[in-house]
């Protein structure tokens, strides 16, 4: 059932920003099919009705028009009825059984769907009709959700909503928003919908892994309503998974407890549940065509050819048209039919901060009607985010909301559950303070998006696979099955291919090694694995790939640095770039801060892709790297450390505590800069049998040696110290 959130959850506080209220109508989520329903992982679909149990008694089957929508609803001309239930009172750990199934009338496939749910109750007779773009191809999917993966939550183009239920906003081209699921779920949400809160039941709600209450809801949402951007519930049937208790029904918005029914348990008040479930016949098949808040890989340039394709297959159809607009600009392409024949029309998007909507109709006798459209579709880069908990750069103290932007997208989910990693196929708004839910991005994820896309007016889509705490075997290619949902790399994998970006990632950003423990040897001989397996796989020749020395391994352990010392060593060994993590003091011994630390680390991240990718500004951006060390003085009293570019160092009081003398008992008691990118250190005594020096970095807050951009030096071990010159 759904449950309370843990008090260990960080709870997003702050609504959407105005943007996605003012840009909803046009922002919609594509008819595209909720991909891979697998219960064995492998990516076959499972049938989402349930036969009739011919042991139990069945209501008769009723006319098919005999539904109060059939009777009042003037948008129903066309729709079949493929299936309905007389949702049951109380629950008994059983699907519903279905009163009809009728899904071959519509197994030619289908252009729109639509719900009819009638009540009986102390509010006397009630009915609504809500239609909407179809979320699947499947007619078989349509109805109550009872198996593991059959997660819809998205948005919806062109609600139509029509009841006698008062207060209920009606009409047509409404936006809307669905979530429809098996399984339990909690009140935190996905960040995807402005005007829901993070501890009731509306709108927005997250999805957990067990199947053991279920939902099924239709929402209106942000952009609907000028004068109000709050969702509103059209229909809830909640509770018909639960292993037992009364279910939860209802029509608009309820009028106590949380707004979409959820533990309402009124369904024994009601003498009439039923659900009718409707599809249209479509009469063209559209075979290729974007999805709603697409991003599309732009080329060199500077722009995405995104295409409508499909096949004729009613014999009325004479011809297709496709309508694009962007803002007031607009372009029209038409393709005469032919019996049994195809069509392809193509449009060419810019890469900039415009979004395009693609609407395809079609003429002939009978059949004229608009059978598809497309929003928020857009051009811009690709990058793609790894590693353990840095990575996934959850909201630890300050928000990151203030960062997100309508041209910020994600695709799929984070989530670790393969089954509902492979129901998340749409394409979302990026989010930073969130995770686990789609369009979870991470803190810096979100931040070096948006200074991406504000510097270079580009849209930018980030894909981030983390998991908190796991060591480098988790992220490894499974030779056999690189596809498997169990695993990090295939779950990745497979949200790049279905984004269909996976040969187009300019960057891959990895921040990993806390759970390896300081093991350097394991470290480097696993990334070096999954840095061929990458390069191999995502991206192009042209693809770059980013290290992030972390500041501690393991967490909170500050004094070893073997492993650091190794990452700092793959920018020369592996070809990657190195990027560091001191210099934050907003850090607690492992994870960080908004302020002063992922603020920061986004910060970074965005000057080094910047001068990498779009001929930015290079002075500041490398981090301090030393390239040798020697003695100053015959009598081993002083050390400089020689680094590797000139630009200017801050060195903070107290940092000399932070560096080491190997194999000498003497310390380091001052540091001190000299022009030209050099480090001073001075000596307690002479520095008998040294043999390197090392600097260990500071965990937390604390004193460091920092760039004018607060780019920090980085960790190093061991370097050896050379005679005086």
């Amino acid at each position: 059932m759904p449950s309370a959130p843990s008090v260990t959850q960080r709870l997003r506080s702050v609504p959407r920003t105005a943007w996605i209220a003012a840009g909803a109508v046009v922002l919609l989520l594509a008819p595209v099919a909720v991909a891979a329903w697998p219960s064995d992982r492998s990516g076959a679909p499972t049938a989402a009705w349930s036969a009739p149990d011919a042991s139990r008694s069945q209501p008769p089957v009723v006319p098919l028009d005999g539904t109060s929508c059939a009777a009042n609803a003037a948008g129903m001309a066309g729709f079949t009825p493929v299936a309905a239930v007389d949702v049951p009172a109380r629950a008994t750990g059983r699907p519903p059984a279905y009163v009809f199934d009728r899904t071959a009338a519509v197994a030619r496939g289908f252009d729109r769907v639509g719900y009819c749910l009638e009540l009986n109750g102390p509010a006397g007779p009630q009915w609504v009709w809500t239609a909407m773009e179809p979320f699947t191809t499947d007619a078989r999917r349509l109805g109550l959700p009872t198996r593991a993966g059959q997660i819809v939550q998205q948005r919806v183009n062109d609600l139509e909503v029509a009841t006698n239920v008062a207060g209920l906003p009606t009409g047509t081209g409404l936006a809307g928003y669905l979530e429809m699921w098996p399984n339990s779920y909690g009140p935190r949400g996905t960040g995807q919908i402005s005007g829901t809160a993070p501890d009731r039941y509306d709108a927005d709600d997250d999805v957990q892994l067990s199947r053991a209450y279920g939902s099924f809801q239709v929402h209106l949402v942000g952009g609907t309503r000028p004068a109000d951007t709050s969702p509103q519930t059209v229909l809830a049937v909640n509770g018909f998974m639960s292993p037992s208790g009364p279910l939860a029904l209802g029509i608009g918005p309820a009028p106590t407890g949380n707004p979409d029914w959820t533990f309402a348990a009124n369904a024994g008040s009601l003498t009439q549940r039923r659900l009718t479930v409707y599809a249209r016949p479509s009469v063209l098949t559209v075979t290729r065509h974007p999805a709603d808040r697409q991003l599309f890989p732009r080329d060199a340039g500077n722009g995405a050819v995104v295409e409508v394709a499909g096949k004729f297959t009613d014999p009325r159809v004479t011809a297709v048209q496709l309508k694009v607009t962007s803002g007031a600009d607009g372009w029209d392409y038409s393709a005469a039919a032919s019996p049994g024949g195809t069509f392809s029309l193509r449009h060419r998007i810019t890469a900039a901060l415009r979004e395009y909507r693609f609407e395809l109709r079609v003429l002939g006798d009978g059949v004229a009607r608009r059978v598809g459209r497309w929003d928020g579709v857009v051009a811009g880069d690709v990058y793609v985010i790894e590693g353990q908990s840095n990575a996934v750069a959850a909201m630890q103290h300050g928000s990151a909301a203030a960062e997100e932007s309508p041209y910020l997208r994600s695709f799929g989910s984070p989530v670790v559950d393969g089954t509902r990693s492979a129901a998340a196929r749409s394409w979302n708004y990026a989010v930073g303070d969130l995770t686990q839910q789609p369009g979870a991005v991470g803190q810096w994820g979100i931040r070096m998006a948006h200074r991406l896309s504000d510097t270079y007016q580009v849209p930018v889509a980030v894909i981030n696979g983390a998991e908190n705490g796991r060591p480098i075997g988790y992220f490894q290619r499974v030779d056999t099955r690189p596809n498997d949902l169990r695993t990090n790399y295939g779950r990745l994998r497979q949200r790049l291919t279905a984004a269909g970006v996976v040969r187009d990632v300019r960057g891959v950003l990895w921040y990993q090694g806390e759970a390896d423990n300081d093991n350097a040897a394991a470290h480097v001989a696993g990334f070096t694995a999954l840095l061929r397996d990458w390069r191999a796989e995502l991206g192009g020749p042209d693809t770059r790939y980013y290290v992030f020395q972390v500041r501690t391994s393991p967490c909170g352990d500050g004094r070893a640095a073997r492993l650091r010392e190794a990452q700092r060593r793959m920018g020369d060994t592996l070809g990657v770039t190195v990027l560091s993590t001191n210099g934050l003091s907003g850090q607690d011994g492992c994870h960080f801060d908004w302020e002063h630390g992922y603020r920061e680390l986004g910060d970074h991240a965005f000057a080094v892709l910047s001068r990498d990718l779009y001929r930015g500004p290079a002075d500041g951006v490398a981090p301090p790297n030393p390239r040798s060390a020697s003695f100053v003085d015959p009598g081993r009293t002083a050390v400089v450390v020689r680094l590797r570019d000139e630009d200017p160092l801050t060195v903070q009081p107290g940092v000399a505590a932070d560096f080491r003398i190997e194999g000498s008992g003497v310390s380091v008691v001052d540091v001190t800069y000299r022009p030209g990118g050099q480090l001073v250190l001075t000596l307690s005594g002479p520095a008998t049998g040294a043999t390197g020096v090392s600097y260990l970095g500071h965990a937390g807050a604390g004193p460091c040696v920092v760039k004018a951009s607060g780019v920090g030096l980085l960790t190093f071990q061991g370097l050896p110290i050379a005679a005086p010159d």
